[in-house]
């Protein structure tokens, strides 16, 4: 059984959602467990070499695994919904499940793995298709003896430059096959000649910032990447500790022990209230240089203004400690967000970089200033809902179109104690490829550690700026629609300011019309041309090649669940500034019966229209579909319009892992560790990592430690008859009331249960890069963090939603009522009839 009198109550939370009409009782332990399928994936892979191959079985993105590159590129670089292409459209339509490639193409490899290659042709750098202008990969064959290669993406024939010529072996393989990365890796970095170089923007009609020089054009010149750090100095950056906690930070990422500002990267700092504040950094007195021309932005110094940090350690470091003291006796209570960003830009021309922007108010002064807090509640599930999810003043599409354009990248510390309108600033972010980091009501106390190593993974994580990235495909298989944050100019040219290890982005293929032949491949190729933080241009390309298949049966076979849900959450959250939210989450439940009921139909359809009938592949996607229902950017109850953008925003740029993990966040039992839990494995010295379970409250008992981590927040949750000796090895009380259920972090102890709880909280850490999320303690009807918690129990009825039992029943019902009455998912009779 699986509740008896051990098992808490369902904690606190906003009330959910019966489904309505007769419906049968489903006993949780029969339903398809999304836990189980994880761990048994992560067992699986955990001491196995996944070899890239085509047709066979991926790794889950929660999975730890090492790939072994034999052409294709590695999952963590490139994810497709199916690995099975379907031949026809029709077969692609009457599957349901979409065609999706999702590329994360700088992604942190496992240490044990090989470093992708790079690869130094000289000055005529790397082959190319004269057709199609597809980089040479693996997958092109040779002919005329080695003196011309065919194309895998349009059978094009390039003969090859003289100092590229080799002869072939008896299998038409280059004699130097083994020698050339570029011929059996599929993910590699190329070397670039000047004619890859970026090109600076044209002069345009009306100038974004005043200069009496007129602005760099023709090629640039690739340089390290340059930062500017931009501190909001008003009154409320002072008063939350933003500005004292953000200058800390800056100091220890450029001088602390674990400095990680790139060697030959040059920095400049600028502050912004009512007016923009420039530095002479090469003056030992450090000048403050005052701009009260908001509007006309222009940068008063040129020479001192980017300095490296190495050569100018004391200037820095004193301006930086005195910053924080320096606006007490002027402080404003407005900053010129939209004026800093120009002034930002102007700084950078002609050489790109990353702008750092630490803001802690809503800016109502300055280009792109808002007003007012709209009344959101009055526009919930009304045509208008939409406009809370877009810019409301399209300067900041513009500004960050600018930047773009620049090859400059834009990312944010929002630190507000009120409304700041993240939908129109956070837009910025989004289309340059930078980052958003949330932090409502800050206080150094909780939050400063938090931003401490948000600061250190975007200084430390692969990052390239400048990019322009563009995805190609083989015959017969088109693009119909990119996804994520970036800047599209055309139909096929994707534009970031920067992009790093934890972006990625998605893109829907279609067939162009016929039929595949079942005996090759379909071919995909991505190229992101890009400088490096050191300042070489580059690009780095990644393979892939997919079988082709005739039956549905081999679709789903090879159907991945993680990109598909992927796909669909984004889609969903796409859709947030044209559609209401309703009608999303309606579609949501739609898309996943609708695959369902493929799957019956194409693959099990002598079975009773009574079963319930789940494809190996999506046995998890009816709760992965309520997750996304239950999500803070999509879910039913009032959350606020700051909440949903900058969600919003997270799940448009964050990979495959982090989003799955988001939907589903793991649940550990920390008062039932196994002895080796948590410790180093003695053959292999890796940290054993224990089994999570199913999150919800029926698994759950009133004497028992759990902790809950969805990447954005950890909860430990401690029930009310906990064991005194865990409350003394994990906090040093043995009273559950004097436990201190505000402290932001474990103390060190030096128990065992210590000890493995921190072990694993490193694991978890070393896994995201550094990021650690944001850690609260829910004493059991005690803390407030216990709504938090009971939130992200996702197989709970909560949020607005139904429990996870209910919803398959809802999904089982669409199926049912098709199969029985014929129509489609989604029809006129069915929309809205069964919430």
């Amino acid at each position: 059984m699986y509740a008896h009198s051990n098992h808490i109550p369902q904690p606190p939370h906003s009330a959910g959602a019966r489904p309505q009409g007769f419906r049968r009782k489903i006993n949780p332990e029969q339903i398809p467990s999304a836990t189980e399928a994880i761990e048994f994936d992560r067992h699986q892979w955990e001491d196995t070499t996944y070899l890239n191959l085509p047709g066979e079985h991926v790794p889950f993105s929660t999975s730890d695994f090492v790939g072994l590159d034999q052409g294709n590129s590695s999952p963590k670089f490139v994810r497709m919904t199916t690995w099975n292409i379907p031949n026809t459209s029709r077969l692609a339509g009457e599957c349901a499940v979409p065609m999706v490639a999702v590329f994360q193409p700088f992604a942190d490899l496992d240490p044990r793995e090989e470093s992708v290659p790079l690869v130094d042709l000289g000055e005529r750098g790397p082959p190319r298709c004269e057709s199609c202008r597809a980089y040479i990969n693996p997958w092109c064959t040779w002919t005329r003896g080695g003196n011309a290669w065919k194309c895998n993406l349009c059978t094009h024939e390039t003969e090859v430059s003289p100092e590229y010529f080799c002869n072939l072996d008896g299998n038409l393989q280059r004699m130097d096959h083994v020698r050339r990365p570029e011929l059996n890796r599929g993910t590699i970095d190329f070397a670039v000649p000047p004619d890859y170089w970026a090109t600076n923007p044209p002069q345009r009609l009306a100038m974004p910032y005043f200069s009496a020089e007129p602005p760099p054009s023709g090629p640039r010149r690739p340089l390290p990447l340059n930062y500017v750090f931009a501190l909001d100095v008003s009154n409320e950056a002072q008063r939350s500790g933003l500005l004292h906690t953000a200058c800390a930070s800056i100091l220890d990422i450029l001088f602390g022990p674990n400095a990680c500002c790139p060697p030959e990267s040059e920095i400049a700092i600028l502050t912004f209230d009512v007016t923009l504040h420039f530095y002479d950094l090469s003056s030992d007195l450090v000048p403050m240089l005052v701009v009260s021309d908001i509007d006309e932005v222009f940068v008063p110094v040129r020479s001192g203004l980017f300095v490296k940090p190495t050569e100018r350690q004391t200037a820095i470091e004193g301006l930086l400690t005195a910053l924080p003291e320096r606006f007490v006796q002027m402080s404003y209570v407005e900053a010129a967000l939209g004026s800093a960003l120009r002034g930002s830009l102007a700084s950078l021309a002609g050489r790109g970089g990353h702008v750092v922007v630490f803001q802690s108010v809503m800016p109502s002064l300055g280009p792109g200033a808002l007003h007012g807090d709209p009344t959101e509640a009055d526009l919930y599930d009304t045509s208008k809902e939409s406009t809370l999810y877009a810019p409301r003043d399209n300067t900041w599409r513009d500004i960050g179109i600018e930047c773009v354009e620049d090859g400059i990248g834009v990312s944010m510390f929002l630190t507000m104690s009120k409304y700041i309108d993240v939908g129109s600033i956070g837009a910025v972010a989004s289309i340059t490829g930078g980052e958003l980091f949330y932090h409502p009501r800050f206080t150094p106390a909780r939050d400063g550690a938090i931003l401490h190593a948000q600061l250190h993974r975007l200084m430390r994580r692969t990052t390239g700026y400048n990019c322009m990235m563009r995805v190609r495909t083989s015959n017969g298989i088109r693009i119909s629609d990119h996804c994520g944050n970036f800047h599209q100019r055309g139909a096929t040219d994707l534009e970031f300011g920067v992009l790093d290890a934890d972006k990625a982005l998605s893109v829907t293929l279609q067939h162009s019309g016929g039929t595949l032949d079942t005996r090759g491949y379909v071919y995909l190729q991505s190229a992101v041309l890009y400088t490096t933080v050191d300042g070489l241009r580059r690009v780095r390309t990644c393979n892939l090649a997919l079988p082709v298949v005739e039956l549905a049966w081999n679709v789903f076979r090879l159907s991945d669940l993680d990109a598909t849900v992927y796909h669909l959450a984004r889609r969903a959250i796409s859709q947030m500034n044209a559609e209401k939210l309703a009608n999303i989450r309606e579609d949501l439940t739609e898309n996943c019966s609708s695959i369902l009921l493929a799957y019956r139909n194409k693959c099990s359809n002598t079975s009773s229209p009574d079963q319930l009938i789940l494809p190996e592949a999506f046995k998890g996607l009816p709760i992965y579909t309520l997750a996304m229902l239950k999500t803070k950017c999509l879910r039913a109850r009032n959350v606020s319009s700051d909440v949903r953008n900058y969600y919003a925003h997270r799940m448009l740029s964050m990979s495959v892992r982090s989003l799955m993990q988001l939907l589903y966040p793991p649940l550990l039992a920390l008062h039932d560790l196994a002895e080796d839990a948590g410790m180093p494995d003695p053959t292999t010295g890796r940290t054993v990592v224990p089994d999570i379970m199913r999150d919800s409250h029926l698994y759950m008992e009133a004497h028992g430690m759990y902790l809950i981590d969805n990447g954005e927040a950890m909860v430990l949750w401690i029930g009310g008859s906990v064991s005194p000796q865990l409350l003394r090895d994990l906090f040093g009380v043995d009273d559950l009331m004097a436990l201190d259920s505000q402290m932001s972090e474990l103390p060190r102890l030096e128990t065992r249960f210590s000890n493995q709880v921190h072990n694993i909280l490193d694991h978890r850490r070393s896994q995201r890069g550094g990021r650690v999320p944001k850690f609260s303690i829910a004493r059991q009807n005690l803390d407030a963090a216990e709504l938090e918690f009971s939130d992200m129990l996702v197989e709970d009825q909560n949020t607005g939603a139904m429990a996870y039992t209910d919803y398959l029943s809802v999904v089982h019902t669409q199926i049912k009522q098709v199969l029985r009455d014929g129509g489609s998912i989604g029809g006129t009779s069915l929309r809205g009839s069964i919430w």
